[in-house]
């Protein structure tokens, strides 16, 4: 069993009451409520569950979702798509969206925004204007939601799918960022738009996310840094409908996008609990079946892959965010890659992950102060419970090391 002295942290603290006077001699239990690493999904369905006009019988059963995955995962991908999140140019998607955003930061977890750019999803609208109109739209777009939601997501996919974007085209789905980035080029479009979302929330985590992991995406990450691009994390997406990339493809990933030295997100992964996609598809759009579901057999393929992937996400020092990006089933093409059914019951992916987390990766001490009220932690970093005497206080064990004071009410 690895230590993970990567993912740990140390600090020494003197526990107070409220008077300010060192407590001595007390019992100490702390607990890690919320880790570090950033354990995610999609949570598109947050919208639908706070909206008041929604039906109650769909909103009881999106609450009980909302209570699983609290339970396991402390990471929400929110929705942006243009052509969703503003079918008609001005009339947006915000209010309910910020409803979301909200509502996971005042529950105490981290939000992404995704995507601010992409071809696929583009607003039909945006292709009756010029390509300096559409890229002027592009940036007012990001000034906008990047403004809005600032107090609540502090991570954004800024642009999305970069490596395909000036080569995309789609019969049915004709789009202008194509064009957009055509004109413009790959590395001019992602420094305008990197360079815009930093403008407006110098303090937030800015990603370039890619389904493509070979050497075009290293080529794309390298021009971009040396043009100067403010991108702060590199985002693999890792769709596996046609069955697990196994651990050599995996280790094979890590290599290559390590040699920059830039924390890493594994933003969008599926591992299929059904019948695996035939080999012969290339693009996993064109799969499309009237059903397909999750079987027993799957399910233990499923959970045993997912395990196999977050142990070495988890023991690589780069890799900082591992998002499934389906929690349901029957989302993204009607996969069955989610960790629960669509009957609201659980898989064993669900159980193996929650085992992972919240036991094999998890931190819970009893401690005793000493004559001075002092004691020392060292666990997993991320955001802790401490309880003495039926009183609680939190705090957070990080990279730093130093002494503290923690002061019970």
């Amino acid at each position: 069993m690895q230590s993970f002295s990567h993912r740990k942290g140390k600090a020494a603290f003197t526990l107070k009451d409220a008077q300010g006077r060192p407590m001595a001699g007390q019992r100490v239990h702390v607990e890690l409520e919320n880790h570090e690493f950033l354990f995610g999904s999609g949570v598109f369905w947050l919208t639908p569950m706070l909206d008041p006009a929604a039906p109650e019988k769909m909103k009881a059963a999106l609450q009980q979702v909302w209570e699983d995955w609290k339970a396991l995962l402390n990471y929400g991908t929110l929705p942006f798509y243009q052509g969703r999140y503003e079918p008609v140019e001005g009339q947006t998607m915000e209010a309910p969206t910020l409803r979301a955003a909200r509502f996971l930061k005042e529950n105490g977890f981290a939000a992404k925004g995704h995507p601010l750019c992409w071809h696929t999803v583009s607003a039909p609208w945006l292709r009756q204007k010029t390509t300096e109109q559409v890229l002027e739209n592009q940036l007012f777009r990001i000034r906008r939601e990047v403004g809005a939601f600032k107090a609540y997501i502090p991570f954004w996919d800024v642009i999305n799918e970069v490596v395909i974007m000036p080569e995309f085209s789609n019969e049915a789905e004709e789009n202008a960022i194509t064009r957009l980035c055509r004109e413009m080029g790959r590395v001019g479009l992602v420094k305008k738009v990197f360079d815009q979302a930093r403008a407006m929330d110098p303090q937030a985590k800015l990603l370039l996310n890619d389904f493509n992991t070979g050497e075009k995406y290293k080529e794309l990450i390298a021009d971009c840094l040396e043009a100067g691009v403010p991108m702060d994390i590199i985002g693999i997406q890792s769709h596996q409908h046609q069955g697990f990339w196994g651990l050599e493809k995996l280790q094979e990933v890590l290599d290559r996008f390590s040699v920059f030295g830039m924390p890493i997100h594994f933003t969008e992964n599926t591992l299929i609990s059904g019948e695996l996609m035939p080999p012969h598809i290339v693009d996993l759009n064109d799969f499309q079946v009237s059903s397909w579901p999750t079987t027993p057999e799957g399910e233990d393929r499923q959970a045993r892959d997912i395990l196999a992937m977050m142990d070495v996400l988890f023991a690589h020092p780069l890799v900082e965010a591992f998002t499934s990006w389906n929690f349901t089933d029957d989302a993204w093409l009607g996969a069955p890659a989610g960790l629960i059914r669509k009957d609201g019951s659980k898989k064993p992916a669900y159980d193996a992950m929650l085992q992972r987390i919240r036991k094999d990766w998890h931190t819970s001490l009893d401690l005793m102060t000493d004559e001075m009220g002092q004691c020392s932690v060292e666990g997993f970093r991320g955001v802790y419970s401490l309880t003495c005497n039926g009183k609680k206080a939190a705090f957070t064990l990080d990279k730093q090391e130093s002494d503290r004071e923690i002061v019970l009410p």
